[in-house]
């Protein structure tokens, strides 16, 4: 019913947080390269904005569905199960249990994919052996 508004807000707060950061990289933007040359290490804010491309892109298609089966409509109280108290109580429960696990396991991916490119970044850092 309304599980795509827990992706929705977390999203909208990955956004600030990923804005506020890239601000602050760019103060410190050439921390991210190294003098050497080297390779250049992917900055966190965009990484944030992985979770948040995400989140974004979940809770859109999630929407999408609900609009399609009559759950969203676009008239207020725009959600059909904010009318009645008992839809209301079972909508909040729905958030609750499977909008929650959504964020968390969408979450749980990006962590997967930031991981792996930490991972790839340590490599591309390491120095070549030495051919004989």
């Amino acid at each position: 019913m309304a599980c795509f508004l827990v992706s929705a807000a977390e999203a909208i707060a990955a956004s600030v947080a990923a804005r506020a950061l890239e601000k602050k990289e760019k103060a410190h933007e050439d921390a991210n390269v190294q003098s050497d040359g080297g390779a250049v290490k992917i900055p966190f804010s965009r990484k944030l904005k992985w979770l948040r491309n995400m989140l974004w892109g979940g809770s859109f298609l999630l929407a999408f569905e609900h609009v399609w089966h009559g759950e969203v409509v676009p008239w207020f109280p725009f959600l059909t199960a904010a009318g009645d108290p008992a839809d209301a109580a079972e909508m909040l429960h729905e958030m609750a249990t499977v909008g929650v696990t959504m964020a968390v396991l969408v979450t749980l991916v990006w962590l997967g994919m930031v991981g792996v490119s930490v991972l790839i970044e340590k490599r591309a850092d390491k120095p070549l052996p030495a051919e004989e």
